[in-house]
């Protein structure tokens, strides 16, 4: 009977080794399946987010939002609308008017679907206007110049 040594078991351990690394590709792969190669959920729209901050209309069809994250496209005459209502705000005295329209910026919360890649909101799903001081509390946020 041949004597057995300490790499008898090489083989099998050689397999276990394969076996193993094929699942752990496997499992690190589940999320991108899951998510798509975009980032966005398998039914190919992106997930609701949370935004708050300076909502600017200068001018006819055009708006944006102005948050931590940098500045949000919402509508660019000729261009680009997002789906949904604009935040109105919470009061008139909650709106810095540019010259005597109704144009100007306010602060307030939406939740969107965004495009990152292009800092574009595509949704609007909800919004509301806030106050003022809401964000000029917010050590993040530069207010809007006129």
């Amino acid at each position: 009977m041949p004597a057995f040594t300490r790499f008898d078991h090489a083989p099998h351990a050689s397999a276990l080794r394969r076996i193993g690394l094929a699942l752990l590709v496997l499992f690190a792969a589940m999320p991108l399946a899951a998510a798509g190669a975009n980032g966005k959920p398998a039914s190919g729209k992106a997930a609701v987010e949370h935004r708050c901050g300076w909502f600017v209309n200068p001018s006819p069809a055009n708006a944006w939002l102005i948050d931590r994250d940098g500045e949000w496209v919402v509508a660019m005459q000729g261009g680009h609308q997002a789906d949904g209502d604009w935040p109105p705000p919470i009061a008139e005295k909650e709106w810095v008017q540019y010259g005597g329209n109704s144009y100007g910026y306010g602060c307030a919360c939406m939740k969107v679907r965004t495009d990152r890649k292009h800092m574009r909101i595509e949704r609007i799903v909800s919004s509301q206007g806030k106050t003022l001081a809401q964000c000029r509390r917010d050590r993040a946020l530069t207010e809007p110049s006129l």
